[in-house]
């Protein structure tokens, strides 16, 4: 991948993020890695598919998912699509909620600006399963919005306002995503190694954005940061215990009812909540993956949420 973002046409300049958080996923989460190339080949056919520079670069793009999906295999995150999209959805949300909780506790340091701002480039991914959702496009406003409020602040040596503050329009900085939003000085900045706690998480308020009740995201830690960006990549989560929900009883020996009509919305979010419990299983938060089945067997047993 260093060569081919080394010969980046300066038409794809606003791809670069996106290829750069797949490099770094190549080995944590090869999945993210691939959605993310996916995401860059789309948007690149849509910017400018026929200059003969661009041409070269997205067919070598495309030799690299190629490949990249040969290695993955049978991959279910690869070969369906609702899996795949639970995954990177969730590995997003898991990184916005880790930079909201440093945000609130007033705990402002590179790591959290970085996993904000990650979040947002892989909620663009998102896009290749589809329209984003209102919730996800709140989400992505939000957190590229806080990178670039607090990468201000640390830089003009300010002290940030911890906690949602209210988004002045869409007055967030995007010319700071080319002039080095991870460039901040070290000097200062505090350490990276707080714990994180999943009952400290908050699920509504920011300014108007509310987090899916079923998409909540396992304490794991986010993504890797390379060397490159001058963060530094220790871990900075640690894994919480599970918090594993009672089973409702009467779900034991559920049946449908006779004359239960469920409606195409009704399967829709069934498998929606199917897929988070997948997701969640993928990360061992059994919490998560309990709590979301029960959902669904409860939707498909009642027609009632």
């Amino acid at each position: 991948m260093a060569a081919a973002a080394a010969a980046l046409p300066s038409q794809f300049k606003s791809l670069q993020h996106h290829l750069r958080t797949a490099q770094e996923h190549d080995k944590r989460d090869p999945v993210v890695a691939y959605y993310c190339r996916l995401y860059a080949v789309q948007t690149g056919m849509k910017i400018d598919s026929k200059t003969p520079e661009c041409r070269k670069f997205l067919l070598k793009l495309m030799d690299q998912l190629e490949t990249l999906k040969k290695q993955l295999g049978d991959c279910e995150s690869i070969t369906q699509e609702i899996v795949g999209s639970a995954h990177v959805e969730n590995y997003a949300l898991k990184m916005f909620l880790y930079a909201d909780n440093e945000d609130r506790s007033g705990r402002f340091h590179k790591n959290m600006i970085k996993s904000f701002y990650t979040a947002s480039l892989l909620i663009d991914t998102l896009s290749v399963f589809g329209e984003l959702s209102e919730e996800n496009v709140q989400h992505r406003k939000y957190a590229r919005w806080k990178a670039t409020y607090i990468h201000n602040c640390l830089k003009n040596g300010e002290t940030p306002q911890a906690g949602p503050i209210g988004l002045e329009g869409d007055d967030y900085d995007n010319e700071s995503e080319e002039a080095g939003l991870f460039s901040l000085p070290s000097k200062g900045s505090p350490p990276s190694s707080s714990a994180y706690n999943p009952s400290n998480m908050p699920t509504t308020n920011y300014t108007g954005i509310q987090i899916p009740p079923g998409a909540h995201a396992p304490a794991n830690t986010p993504a890797e940061v390379p060397h490159s960006t001058g963060v530094s990549s220790n871990p900075i989560i640690q894994p919480s215990p599970q918090n594993i929900p009672a089973v409702d009883p009467s779900l034991y020996s559920a049946k449908p009812h006779g004359d239960l009509l469920l409606t195409p919305e009704d399967f829709t979010r069934a498998q929606k909540y199917c897929k988070y419990a997948g997701s969640a299983l993928q990360y061992e938060d059994v919490g998560t993956a309990v709590q979301n089945l029960q959902k669904a067997l409860k939707l498909l047993t009642t027609g009632r949420e």
